[in-house]
């Protein structure tokens, strides 16, 4: 029997909906198995790239192109952060500088084949383990599991992505 901390004093199934504190020692609990599920994927392509660049490479995949101070914005850094860091994907031809349609002034990012092939590694890593514990699970369970999810990420302003996107709260 796995060790409960003395504060909880009902398992979350039995919780009152309204002690949300309770609610929240669940959320939590589910946030760490989920948190050690995004670091084991992201430790496969550690060789490759360091978390902010694959936040990098993760934003470009599902914003499409952008220039650095929108990417810098997005992703909470200076500008002149987020240039270096563009520099190290470019030579590492995981992101494309190209010139805007709009100003030739304007240098526009944009996510590099071999790029969109390491954000393909990590999503897929990661699905296939969530699906291994979403497995174990009563279809019944699941079910609630994906209802209490979709509501869950609606109430955080999360938006449903396609190619498994996961955004952590990394977009403005």
């Amino acid at each position: 029997m796995r060790n409960v901390p003395a504060s909880r004093s009902q398992p979350p199934s039995e919780a009152s909906p309204n002690d949300v504190d309770a609610v929240a020692t669940s959320v939590l609990a589910a946030s760490r198995a989920l948190m050690g599920i995004a670091v084991r994927s992201i430790a496969s392509v550690e060789d490759e790239v360091t978390l902010p660049q694959y936040r990098t490479l993760v934003l470009l995949t599902f914003r499409g192109e952008q220039n650095v101070s929108d990417l810098a914005d997005a992703l909470g850094v200076h500008p002149s952060t987020a240039t270096r860091l563009c520099d190290r994907l470019v030579a590492k031809n995981l992101v494309e500088r190209t010139t805007s349609s709009e100003s030739r002034r304007e240098i526009m990012l944009n996510i590099a084949p071999d790029g969109r092939k390491i954000v393909r590694a990590v999503s897929a890593r990661r699905r296939r383990e969530v699906r291994r514990i979403v497995e174990r699970m009563s279809a019944a369970d699941r079910g609630r599991l994906n209802a209490v999810f979709g509501m869950f990420a609606e109430a955080a302003g999360e938006i449903a992505l396609p190619d498994d996107a996961w955004r952590l709260g990394w977009t403005t």
